[in-house]
């Protein structure tokens, strides 16, 4: 399977009059670029005060199975956790597959180079620009952890029940809009990010509910995990009993999930 490869894109802030020179902190930036297809992509950047700046990015995928994309509480809720770290934050409202999964994959690679070419500017060490991933999000998140073409590749992923296996037990809706209803098994395997780690691989906070129903933690998160560690790769596994799926920022156990999650970013 040929690997997808990231094109350069016009890119333009559009909120607040914004320019690459001279951006302005603790506020939110609109950023659209265009796909070689001729389609906008959105995506908007929190960014935190200057005088906390850690240097530390996070590109957020939100679910929604590949079918729409749930922005808000697998989104931009997340935006204060991240920004009274320190943590610059974007939201990618990626274009969605259709069974064509480059389309996504295309876009993701494309964010990660926005912040790339932007680190100066907003004060990001281009060592430490991670990605994030909400089921399906997780899905895409993990893909560009796993399938990631040279400088592309993100630094670390953060995963929240995500889907992750196109082979085994998964959410069907998912693997069908991503790739087709009748993919072959090649590509099935592809995109089966369980099957796709190696040692290059970057660091990863896995979390869900075991109770998920949705999308089964057992050959999805936990698969994930235990191929992480199989390969060396450093990986916290985090599991609630209760939660179900697609809890986004509405969590039972939301406090102790952040507690957990703002150790492992504070030893990044």
């Amino acid at each position: 399977m040929k690997r997808v490869a990231l094109l350069i894109f016009a890119i333009a802030p559009i909120l607040f009059g914004c320019s690459n020179d001279k951006t302005p902190y603790n506020r939110e930036l609109y950023y659209e670029f265009v796909a070689e297809s001729g389609d906008a992509v959105d995506m908007k950047v929190f960014l935190p005060e200057e005088s906390i700046n850690c240097g530390a990015a996070v590109i957020a995928c939100p679910g929604g199975g590949y079918s729409y994309l749930a922005g808000g509480y697998e989104g931009e809720d997340w935006a204060p956790f991240f920004n009274e770290r320190g943590i610059a934050y974007a939201v990618l409202r990626y274009r969605l597959p259709q069974g064509n999964p480059e389309i996504p994959v295309e876009d993701i690679y494309s964010a990660l180079y926005i912040f790339q070419r932007n680190a100066s500017n907003w004060l990001i060490n281009k060592n430490k620009i991670g990605v994030m991933g909400f089921s399906a999000g997780g899905h895409l998140a993990s893909t560009a952890a796993t399938h990631f073409d040279g400088k592309m590749q993100p630094d670390f992923q953060i995963l929240f029940y995500p889907v992750i296996t196109m082979v085994g037990a998964t959410h069907n809706g998912s693997r069908d809009n991503l790739l087709g209803s009748h993919a072959t098994s090649e590509l099935r395997t592809y995109y089966s990010n369980e099957l796709q780690v190696s040692d290059a691989t970057p660091q990863a906070f896995i979390t869900y509910a075991t109770d998920d129903k949705t999308v089964p933690p057992a050959s999805n998160g936990k698969a994930y995990y235990d191929a992480l560690t199989r390969c060396g790769v450093p990986a916290t596994l985090v599991t609630f009993s209760s939660g179900g799926h697609g809890w986004g920022s509405n969590f039972v156990h939301m406090a102790e999930l952040k507690q957990k999650l703002g150790a492992w970013l504070d030893n990044l």
